[in-house]
């Protein structure tokens, strides 16, 4: 699939339904899974770099023990980019859905603290937002 292939295919999915207020009929895995191709087909040489953080969704009581007990922390943005630029030790990047997707009060407090830390931290609520910022920060 082509980058501009994979453009169309967000863009289709992510047209508002009808009767759902505008809202967008794509999910925030949809457009985290859009970007992550993305940006491995255009920057092949970081594509190993770019990390997933699997801090959300829902599970049962038990399971979110054990993962607690292995060092999940409550706020930790979904995607991590392990290449420094300028003053910046890396790129912390939190996805949301559209104007719909509520930052935290926990992810806020994690951004504010990596960015205490050296890193550049990042919401994106779209595809575009994700590629021009990624591009922006990688030039």
């Amino acid at each position: 699939m082509t980058i501009d292939e994979l453009h169309r295919l967000w863009d289709s999915k992510n047209k508002p339904r009808a009767g759902n207020k505008g809202k967008a009929s794509s999910s925030e895995h949809d457009l985290q899974t859009a970007c992550v191709n993305w940006f491995r087909m255009q920057y092949r040489e970081y594509a190993h770099l770019l990390i997933a953080i699997p801090n959300g969704g829902q599970r049962d009581v038990r399971v979110a023990r054990k993962l607690k007990a292995e060092g999940v922390v409550a706020g930790v943005p979904d995607l991590f980019l392990a290449v420094a630029r300028g003053q910046s030790h890396g790129l912390w990047i939190e996805m949301k859905n559209g104007k719909a997707g509520r930052v935290s009060e926990h992810q806020h407090y994690m951004l504010d603290a990596l960015a205490r830390q050296g890193y550049k931290g990042m919401v994106c609520r779209t595809f575009d937002e994700f590629r021009d910022k990624v591009q922006n920060y990688l030039s």
